[in-house]
């Protein structure tokens, strides 16, 4: 017979970092009900992303008016998830004068600035007096959470009424909203495949400054196509245009991801698939609405 082997077994070799890397994208794609390293559902999320976008271009092709009345739409919707997670946190805004507000969108339209600033004065002043009411508890807390749904969703919606109502107003509203997706869409795609450092892992533990790049030069390069292509303007206009609305967007979703962890929630709706709620989708766009006709207007 063999005598057995005495001694202590040699120590297992440890994986080097090519091997660890290999193995931990093994256990993922054998995991078939793991999350998406970006924490959506990619082929639903392009389908509606693609939807919403053929969507908007047909409205602008064949009657801008019908625009207005999708953003109205869309505002209407976001007012009410805005609404509902608001009150999650105790914090009951009037409905009523708040869902009234989003009449600023054609007001803006048909109006312009002067009369969207005059409507959204009268909405804050609705606001209060239909508070006021009720029980004076939480008054306060009521009034101000309604005048911030005013202001976040109708009022910076309107602001795309003001680009579309000037005469190449179709062509700003494109590369309002192109300049917008390409950030988003830019930082997905460089922060799944290069994020490397957080940019704020207590808000957004996802996004990450390689991203951001990503978004920025993404954005930048898209305005420069549409300024030029669409307005006949300069192209370093289009690059400032795509950077700055990058920038902005990045703080739109940052601020909405602030609000949502504030109020224990992880999306504002499920209406969409793949995206979450109308909100989770305007975060980006109502931030970078004001910033887009300020800057074309200046600048185009």
């Amino acid at each position: 017979m063999t005598e057995p082997t005495t001694g202590t077994p040699a120590p297992e070799q440890p994986l080097t970092r090519r091997a660890a890397r290999a193995a931990r994208r093994a256990a993922r794609a054998s995991d078939p009900g793991r999350t998406p390293r970006a924490g959506r559902n990619l082929p639903a999320a392009i389908g509606v992303g693609v939807f919403l976008v053929a969507l908007i271009l047909a409205s602008l092709v064949f009657w801008k008016p019908a625009f207005v009345y999708l953003v109205t739409a869309a505002a209407v919707v976001g007012v009410w998830e805005l609404a509902e997670g608001l009150r999650s946190g105790r914090v009951d805004a009037p409905l009523p004068p708040v869902l009234a507000s989003v009449g600023l969108v054609p007001l803006a339209y048909y109006g312009g600035a002067d009369a969207l600033a005059v409507g959204f004065a009268a909405a804050a002043a609705l606001v209060l007096l239909w508070r006021s009411f009720g029980f004076a508890q939480d008054a306060a807390r009521d009034v101000a959470g309604g005048v911030f749904i005013v202001a976040y969703v109708p009022l910076l919606a309107a602001i795309s009424s003001l680009m579309l109502a000037q005469p190449d107003g179709a062509g700003r509203i494109i590369t309002f909203i192109l300049v917008t997706v390409a950030s988003d869409t830019g930082g997905y795609a460089v922060g799944v495949l290069r994020g490397r450092t957080p940019m704020a892992p207590s808000l957004s533990p996802k996004k990450s400054w390689e991203g951001f790049a990503g978004s920025v030069a993404t954005s930048a390069l898209v305005g420069v196509l549409c300024v030029v292509l669409l307005l006949d303007g300069a192209w370093w206009a289009g690059a400032l245009v795509g950077a700055v609305a990058a920038a902005f967007a990045t703080v739109g979703d940052l601020a909405e991801s602030a609000i949502k962890r504030d109020l224990g929630i992880k999306d504002m709706g499920s209406i969409l698939p793949g995206h979450g709620g109308v909100m989770d989708r305007l975060d980006s766009l109502v931030v970078t609405a004001p910033v887009c006709w300020a800057l074309l207007r200046l600048f185009v």
